[in-house]
């Protein structure tokens, strides 16, 4: 039972002592991401499907970078604590 304490203890320090980094480029693309779609919605609605269909091919394309974004802000500062880690 002790050795499942201490890695109960580690876990939470790992959570409590870490402050979040945020990457303010991610919510800006999911916002714009969310402003192309409505309007492709609102141009299909209208009637105008060329414009809906280059919408949402440029949806797609903000989706993707906005992904990309995550993964490459998650994998440079997971390295960047990782290294943090090292050095101590």
């Amino acid at each position: 039972m002790e050795k499942m304490g201490s890695a109960d203890a580690q876990i939470e320090d790992l959570f409590v002592s870490k402050k979040p980094i945020k990457n303010p480029l991610v919510p800006v693309g999911a916002l714009m991401t969310a402003g192309v779609l409505t309007a492709g919605l609102v141009s299909f609605r209208q009637g105008n499907s060329q414009l809906g269909q280059k919408l949402m091919r440029a949806r797609v394309v903000l989706q993707g970078a906005t992904v990309a974004l995550m993964v490459g802000s998650a994998y440079y500062y997971g390295e960047t604590i990782r290294g943090s880690k090292n050095k101590n």
